[in-house]
């Protein structure tokens, strides 16, 4: 499906670059846990995946079937786009190696404004900085 072969090949809503963490529900704890995977809470006591989420290996997360409901409703601009047929799966793809491209280029530097705008458009959407 050409949908989790996006999400699948991205990974920069695990990998800190989009977000801090993913909220859970008290559910999701248990079975996370499970996986070895580290939860958190924040100040008021809400249980969060932190990100870069630990079942990240390269860009391919390995608890994508058991991911919590944060990550399941989670839909970037760019998988917005591929579902709509806006984009195709080769140009989707193009677009997320275009991102780690400006990634590795700004790597141990301050992001600049035309990376976070890159991110912004073609994958934070209503979900910004």
């Amino acid at each position: 499906m050409p949908l989790s072969t996006l999400c699948l090949r991205c990974g920069l809503c695990c990998d800190g670059t989009l977000f801090t963490h993913v909220p859970l529900r008290p559910s999701e704890v248990g079975p996370l846990k499970a996986l070895g995977l580290p939860v958190r809470e924040r100040e008021d006591g809400t249980p969060i995946l932190p990100q870069r989420c630990a079942a990240l290996e390269g860009r391919r997360c390995t608890a994508y079937a058991e991911r919590p409901e944060g990550c399941r409703r989670y839909h970037c601009n760019l998988f917005a786009a591929l579902s709509e047929g806006e984009v195709s799966l080769q140009e989707a793809l193009a677009v997320v190696d275009g991102a780690h491209a400006l990634l590795a280029a700004s790597a141990g530097m301050e992001r600049g404004p035309e990376v976070e705008s890159y991110l912004d458009r073609h994958f934070r959407g209503r979900h910004q900085r």
